[in-house]
């Protein structure tokens, strides 16, 4: 009977909608965890490269962990690593190659940041700690919960950075004129790594201030 109540479980039960939820917030894969902070630093100083960066992580993640949950019962546990590093290589190429081919102004600012998401450790990690050991329903969920709170984070640092360093969004300029002319400046500072570094910290200082006590629980 239990057998029977897991197989007919809904698609979006409470724990599957846990999958999605959770990581934006109390197991973000960045504030919390602490994880993929170096794309963060480098893709986040306009907000056009950090929404596709986070879109391209979005897909690899949530298709890598789809393939491995599929093949996870036929991986010999020697070579498991191996194998999940190609699933994850194939669909960076794939990714890669589309954004060259319909956003390629896009693909050029990110340079080669789009292949080092083969070694993001977010990726890695959803794929041994959780596709390993799960369905691939619930797998895909995981996938697109952690890249959600992981782009979610990335779109704020830029957001930040690209207003008071550029004076701008998506290239558009937004601070009116008459700022400049009442001797507003552009931080330049805010467009430089070491500024993503602390805006990364502000961030992490506020979401842990609000949700102390819940992540304590948990």
């Amino acid at each position: 009977m239990s057998k029977e109540t897991k197989e007919r479980e809904p698609l979006f039960s409470p724990k599957n909608i846990k999958l999605i939820t959770g990581p934006i917030n109390l197991s973000n894969p960045i504030t919390v965890q602490v994880l993929g902070i170096c794309s963060a630093l480098a893709v986040t100083a306009k907000l056009m490269p950090a929404i596709v960066m986070a879109i391209s992580v979005m897909v690899v993640v949530a298709a890598s962990n789809v393939l491995i949950s599929f093949l996870r019962n036929g991986i010999p546990p020697r070579i498991r690593i191996i194998v999940q590093l190609v699933v994850i290589a194939t669909m960076v190429i794939l990714v890669d190659q589309v954004l060259k081919a319909f956003v390629y102004d896009v693909s050029k600012q990110l340079s080669v940041f789009v292949g080092l998401i083969i070694t993001n450790c977010i990726i890695m990690g959803r794929l041994e700690a959780f596709a390993m050991s799960n369905k691939p329903w619930p797998a895909f969920l995981d996938g697109i919960g952690n890249s959600l709170g992981y782009g979610l984070i990335l779109v704020v640092i830029a957001f930040v950075r690209e207003l008071f360093g550029s004076g701008s969004l998506f290239g558009f300029p937004v601070i009116p004129q008459g700022l400049y002319d009442f001797g507003y400046v552009n931080n330049g500072l805010m467009i430089l790594p070491p500024m993503a570094l602390i805006t990364v910290g502000v961030i992490i200082w506020i979401q842990r201030y609000y949700t102390r006590e819940l992540i304590e629980d948990k």
